[in-house]
């Protein structure tokens, strides 16, 4: 398109002169804008240089890149801050763009799958799977999972602590369940199983070593932070996290364990073997089961022992909990062997207290024969420890103490007579009647004898019998029983 040398000179006089864009030219002048390029083209101002801009930062790029290359993944805020210790003086946002495009890819691992031998390794390793609602709290419940890394073979319980006592019995019942152990055993590194570690060197803890010599299994840990060195084990917690957890109910240790154990041997065996898919794990762990190592003929000790101190009050205190001994062992140390389901109290070789193991929080176990042969030595605490076992069975009945220590009245006695209640009715019945008591505003003592008597006669609902088919319904008419005596005449 040809164009007067007026229409040129205007271009110009806009592109040069107003600063307008090529664009706005050519469409406010109606001209197509391959005229408007050639008009300023030749005119127009050169090119702007490619190559990089001077930069406040450019003396630091080095320090900034050989920092990067040994700690990949440091934020660009404390680069600033150990840049601007030696002199730099621009802003972050220019570090952060230097940053952004020099910081080093990270490196991907390549992994490498290695299949063990038949009764070479277990694979150890705890999972938190919830909570258990306790007497005085919760307590975090976890799963025990130990995998034959050969045939694939789960052996869980549920467990609601992570020491070094619990690992033991743990790996005890494993041992049994499966027959025999493999000859090596693959754990972490938490405290409860590595007691100390220095690069690679590492220390287990003594009961572990114990359980071990008298297995003959090698111990092995992780790489610190390496939880695929255990893949299998970590492959199986997830299996049973999406397979057996969700969904499912746990109200006590007993029940999720027997659920725990019925899952393991009906499903988990019968699932297909990841690596010799023609064959079930069950079947492979079959094969596995004669290359594990036998078992001792001697019962394995899981107990753990240690020493307590008892209080003045012929208490010892043990997880979160405590437990009466006899009065002649208050204020000595004790030696102190428990297991998941008890409790035993030594004081040099005698059995001092017995009692079955709370794995609630903040509660008192107190065996009667304690409390009977205290009170015979103290004969002033017998009002005491009254009132602890009725608070104990019984909490309602602190509100109930109170109103009568508010109206004056003896509450020794009070106690006393309502501890026979409570021998006589039990601990459910006497809390209904407190429980009534207080909602009509009454803390009479005859008033509660006669709720706990009517709590107890109270008509209880009549459950339908239902009889088999195989039972004839048949009317029974009685007859004469003199019969009998003369007979016997």
């Amino acid at each position: 398109m040809t164009i007067d040398r007026q229409t040129e000179a205007e271009i110009r006089r806009l592109y040069f002169s107003e600063h307008w864009k090529k664009g706005t030219i050519a469409e406010q002048l109606g001209l197509h804008h391959d005229v408007v390029d050639r008009v300023v083209g030749p005119h127009g101002p050169s090119p702007k240089d490619g190559g990089p801009r001077p930069s406040v930062l450019d003396a630091y790029q080095g320090f900034v890149l050989s920092t990067l290359d040994l700690h990949p993944t440091l934020v660009a805020t404390r680069l600033y801050d150990m840049i601007v210790e030696r002199g730099y003086t621009g802003s972050i946002r220019t570090l952060r763009r230097f940053v952004l495009l020099n910081r080093p890819a990270p490196r991907h691992e390549v992994y490498l799958r290695i299949e063990t031998l038949a009764g070479e390794q277990s694979q150890i390793e705890w999972a938190h799977v919830g909570k258990l609602r306790v007497a005085g709290g919760v307590r975090p419940l976890y799963c025990f999972v130990l995998l034959l890394r050969y045939s694939r073979a789960i052996w869980a319980e549920l467990v609601l602590e992570q020491t070094t006592a619990s690992l033991v019995r743990s790996l005890v019942r494993a041992a049994e369940y499966f027959g025999g152990v493999t000859h090596e055993w693959l754990f972490d590194n938490p405290k409860s199983i590595v007691a100390a570690r220095e690069g690679s060197a590492l220390r287990f803890q003594t009961e572990l070593i114990e359980l071990a010599s008298q297995l003959h299994v090698a111990l092995r840990a992780c790489r610190v932070r390496k939880p695929t060195d255990k893949g299998g084990v970590e492959r199986a917690i997830r299996y049973l996290k999406t397979r057996f957890f969700p969904a499912r109910t746990i109200p006590s240790i007993e029940s999720g364990n027997a659920a725990l154990l019925h899952f393991l041997e009906t499903v988990a065996m019968q699932r297909r073997h990841p690596t010799q898919k023609d064959r079930t794990v069950g079947e492979v762990f079959a094969e596995e089961k004669a290359r594990l190592l036998p078992l001792p003929g001697a019962t394995i000790p899981t107990e753990l022992v240690t020493s307590v101190p008892a209080d003045k009050t012929a208490f010892v205190s043990f997880d979160g909990n405590r437990y009466s001994v006899l009065p002649e062992a208050a204020d000595r140390t004790l030696r102190l062997v428990a297991t998941d389901v008890e409790v035993r109290l030594l004081d040099e070789g005698r059995v001092v207290g017995q009692h079955a193991r709370s794995w609630a929080k903040g509660q008192v176990i107190e065996a009667s024969e304690h409390r009977a042969a205290l009170l015979a030595i103290k004969a002033g605490a017998r009002d005491g420890k009254r009132r602890d076992r009725l608070r104990a069975e019984v909490p309602q009945v602190e509100a109930l103490m109170r109103l009568w220590l508010a109206d004056g009245r003896n509450v020794g006695s009070l106690v006393a007579r309502t501890t026979k209640l409570l021998d006589l009715y039990g601990a459910r019945v006497l809390a209904v009647a407190v429980e009534d008591l207080l909602k009509k505003g009454s803390h009479d003592y005859g008033a509660l004898a006669i709720l706990c008597e009517q709590s107890r006669a109270r008509p209880r609902p009549v459950l339908p019998i239902e009889l088999g088919p195989h039972v004839v319904d048949r009317d029974v008419i009685p007859h004469d029983l003199g019969s009998y005596d003369d007979d016997r005449e």
